[in-house]
């Protein structure tokens, strides 16, 4: 039988080579097809643009268009290059290709998977019949039936791909280079990354102008009288003589009522007013009744799958996207970047079977229901994501665990509920009129809500993204009571409140205002939201995403001198454009053309990077705090961003200060402390360069300033400040003992081996070889002879540990995981661990009011990052004939790829 990734040639009976993407899909498809079928992998893109010049063939080498790897000379070719780690993979494949007789490339059916097997047609140039072989799910029948009904490669969805990709590279590498000269090196611009970038930087916009207004408003608790259940129940004021008491949805931005037909209660007012209602009668004037019904939610698509998984399961949109990748090559559920929210035919019945059967025929709907894409030009040939196969597998029959259990769970209980019958109830609304003693008519308002039978609600309720909203399912039961009925009030009483500024995106909000604006393609969201953090752009302080003022200085470069390449209506029309070209209704070159070069309706990015004229950098990176006649603005630095004031004062602005926090006190705070950006000493009497005192991101520090033409490898000398050392009083001889770490203090009589004081990150140590040894205290690294360092050495080194100290609390399961999750005291500070990944606590986090979400949040960052590396450590003692002997791996050269890519017959021109 043939095997997957890995397997030998297959016997002559065996002549089919079949292409997917990763090893994993391969190994599970092979075990489908059997005899007569290889199957292998190209771990992923074999071919793309050239990343970086290194890439670029020799013969293109000094063309005016080889850096953009696009030459928009002619007919916008691209420039495709094998990169070298793909290069062996390649060669097996053509090995694999010789003795087959025909070949199935059996990539994604979306716009990538289309590319990716067109690159592998024209690479590998087969003299074989090709078919492009598309599923859904990796199921026996459906891989059978794919064999079955093999297709051509659909040039017009590779096209569509290519343009994306060009696009994008002409995007980024034009305007990047802008931003690295005006803004700060080793910056990235992209055609949606840019854009998302902006939407967060614009609700940071709205929540600094954002102006809080105060209002108040009155909670009655009502009597309904013994043997009504629930007896005591609340009433809130929502009229005084008629008018409508103000809420917080009557106030502008900027605090002010947007109408004056309206009650403004403050706290004088309220209080008086609660007093006079505490004697007075509460009558019932209606009651209103009525029947509701909630439909159930569709099937998930791409875009709700990350929301929902973000809410409910504390998981990051590419954390979604790497849990349902391995759900789908498993098996266990249909693709899962798409659009459509359609079911089968066999996914329906499936679904219908499984309610009759777990919940009983009368959940299920006479029909089934049929789900349309509310989606925009919805380009994706899939179902919604949902189990696989025609019989579904409850979450327990998978034997699945932690994160990949609940993510199915989630995807199952979707799938099952979207063929559930409606949930029913009623709605109760009563008005309650009162007279204050004062004279005013009061009118009080009580809404209820009963579910009479809860349909798809015994399956599944939807998250959702404010904590304070509520869900579906919940209930609110009033009272009996009839009109007429006179109710005594238990308690009167008077509450503040405040308007609260627009809340910040999370990644849930933001993935469906990129959605909701048309922004971008579902399948991206993931990589664009990681990305805009990886690149410093955002950072996350809880689940909420806040820009960075970099991301400030950006967006305003590029809405300035790039307006049209941010507009989120021009950015959502590129897609629309783009799938035109997925449907051969446009042409890649022409589409391309217009966006570099422009014509009579619209200027060209080429004339954008080329006519910018000059741009103040100071300017672009420069924002007042507190408006302009306060004389303080913050700058972003080369080094951070840092608030200046008019006497030229400087402070560093802290990394997890958002900027809507920023005010003219906080600054003033900040410029009155004495760890500004920098404290200068004086001179060094050593080497005559000056010495200054810095407040830096792991601490203070003292440091020496290399002049400016000094060479690139040269790097000063650095000392962190002790313990008992603050910026305002340490002096130049403080700042010399601490340049002047690490000591040597003496060498080992016995082995040579020198030893110096040092001092560490986690304090003073001794060090000698590999052999580190703790000290004391700071001041033991500078007055600490040999004879006490060989002491030192001379004593055991202590290994033990202290006994495990019980948590401080705590938290649940870990959603990825599945282990419980507490916090502990380290060595280092408090920390999460879920008993194999261990992640400190945050600056903004504590123990009290650290939650699970929180907790998951830190472990799935660690885990992103990998375990740590550690060096092995040779032995020659430990060295036998038994052991074995690892060879080292030379570098591959870098080659270019020798040839462009040229469109084969399949793809047309």
């Amino acid at each position: 039988m043939a095997g997957a990734s890995g397997t030998k040639t297959a016997t002559a009976a065996a002549r089919r080579l079949v292409i997917v993407e990763s090893p994993k899909k391969a190994r599970m498809i092979a075990g489908f097809l059997g005899s007569g079928y290889v199957v292998e992998s190209s771990f992923g893109h074999i071919r793309d643009l050239p990343k970086g010049a290194d890439e670029i063939p020799a013969k293109y080498k000094g063309l005016p268009w080889a850096r953009l790897g696009v030459n928009i000379e002619d007919h916008f070719d691209p420039l495709y290059v094998v990169p070298a780690d793909k290069k062996a993979q390649i060669r097996k494949l053509r090995d694999l290709l010789k003795d087959a007789d025909e070949l199935y490339l059996a990539t994604d059916e979306d716009r990538e998977g289309e590319a990716i097997a067109w690159h592998l047609l024209d690479e590998l140039k087969p003299k074989v019949p090709v078919k492009r072989m598309v599923f859904h799910e990796i199921t026996p029948k459906a891989i059978q039936e794919a064999v079955g009904s093999a297709r051509d490669i659909n040039d017009a969805l590779v096209d569509a791909q290519e343009a994306r990709r060009i696009l994008d590279r002409l995007y980024g590498y034009e305007v990047s280079p802008v931003l690295w000269k005006k803004v700060m090196p080793k910056l990235s611009a992209g055609r949606v990354q840019s854009v998302a970038i902006r939407m967060v930087v614009d609700r940071e916009r709205e929540r600094i102008a954002f102006r809080s207004a105060s209002y108040w408003d009155l909670d009655a608790t009502l009597d309904a009288g013994e043997g009504r259940q629930p007896r005591q129940f609340p009433s809130r004021l929502v009229s005084v003589d008629s008018r409508r008491v103000a809420q917080g949805r009557d106030f502008n931005a900027t605090g002010e009522l947007k109408s004056q037909n309206t009650v403004h209660l403050n706290e004088e007012t309220a209080t008086a007013l609660a007093a006079a209602l505490r004697d007075s009668q509460f009558t019932v004037r209606s009651i209103e009744s009525k029947p509701y019904t909630r439909k159930p939610y569709a099937p998930f698509r791409t875009t709700t799958l990350q929301q929902e998984a973000g809410r409910k399961l504390g998981m990051s949109a590419s954390q979604t996207m790497q849990i349902a990748q391995r759900l789908y090559e498993n098996g266990n559920i249909t693709y899962m970047r798409t659009d459509s929210v359609t079911l089968s035919d066999t996914a329906i019945s499936a679904a219908r079977a499984q309610v009759r059967e777990l919940y009983g025929a009368s959940y299920l709907p006479d029909k089934p229901r049929v789900y349309t894409s509310k989606v925009k030009n919805a380009q994706e040939a899939h179902e919604a994501i949902r189990p696989a196969g025609e019989v579904f597998q409850t979450p327990a029959q998978t034997g699945l665990s932690g994160a990949e259990y609940r993510l199915y769970e989630l995807i199952w209980m979707r799938t099952i509920a979207s063929q559930m019958k409606d949930a029913e109830g009623r709605s109760v609304s009563i008005k309650i009129d009162a007279k204050a003693s004062t004279g005013q008519l009061c009118e009080f308002t009580s809404s209820g809500r009963v579910i009479t039978f809860h349909g798809f609600l015994k399956a599944y309720v939807e998250g959702a993204d404010d904590p304070s909203a509520g869900t579906d399912d919940q209930e609110t039961r009033l009272p009996d009571v009839a009109e007429g009925d006179v109710l005594p009030a238990i308690e009167v009483l008077a509450s503040g409140h405040e308007t609260k500024p627009p809340a910040r995106y999370t990644e849930a909000t933001l993935i469906r205002e990129l959605e909701e604006r048309e922004i971008g393609r579902p399948s991206t969201y993931a990589s664009i939201i990681g990305t805009i953090q990886a690149r410093g752009y955002v950072y996350k302080k809880g689940t909420a995403l806040v820009p960075a003022w970099l991301a400030f200085a950006v967006v305003r470069l590029l809405e300035e001198h790039f307006t049209r390449l941010v507009d989120y209506a021009f950015t959502a029309t590129m897609e629309d454009v783009l799938d035109e070209v997925a449907a051969g209704e446009l042409q890649r070159e022409g589409v391309l053309s217009r966006f570099y070069f422009g014509d009579d309706d619209l200027e060209g990015l080429h004339s954008m990077v080329n006519d910018l004229g000059d741009i103040d950098a100071r300017e672009m990176s420069t924002f007042p705090v507190g408006g302009d006649d306060t004389g303080i603005v913050v700058r972003v630095g080369r080094y951070g961003p840092y608030v200046e004031d008019k006497d030229e004062r400087r402070a560093n602005v802290p990394e997890d200060l958002p900027p809507d926090e920023l005010t003219v006190d906080r600054a003033q705070e900040l410029l009155a402390q004495p760890s500004g950006i920098e404290h200068e000493l004086g001179t060094a009497p050593d080497t005559g360069l000056k010495v200054v005192a810095k407040a830096g991101r792991f601490g203070p520090y003292v440091t020496e300033v290399l002049p400016d033409d000094a060479p690139k490898s040269a790097k000063p000398r650095t000392g962190s400040l002790l313990k008992s050392m603050t910026l305002d009083s340490v002096s130049l001889d403080d700042a010399m003992k601490l340049l002047s770490l690490p000591r040597v203090v003496g060498k080992d009589p016995d082995s040579g081996e020198e030893i110096t004081a040092q001092n560490g990150r986690y304090g003073p140590y001794l060090k000698k070889g590999t052999d580190s040894r703790s000290l004391s205290s700071e001041e033991q690294m500078f007055d600490i002879t040999l004879e006490e360092a060989l002491k030192i050495y001379s004593e055991p080194k202590q290994r033990g540990r202290r006994a495990a100290a019980p948590p401080l609390k705590e938290l649940g399961e870990d959603p990825e995981s599945g282990k419980p999750v507490v916090v502990k005291e380290g060595r280092f500070g408090p920390y999460v661990t879920d008993g194999e990944t261990n992640a400190t606590l945050r600056k903004d986090d504590s123990v009290e009011t650290i939650s699970l979400l929180r907790a998951a949040e830190l472990l799935a960052d660690k885990r992103s990052r990998g375990p740590v590396k550690k060096s092995a450590k040779k032995s020659a003692a430990k060295k036998t004939a038994a052991k074995k002997t690892t060879t080292k791996k030379t570098a591959a050269k870098k080659t270019a790829a020798k040839t462009t890519a040229k469109k084969t017959a399949a793809k047309k021109t």
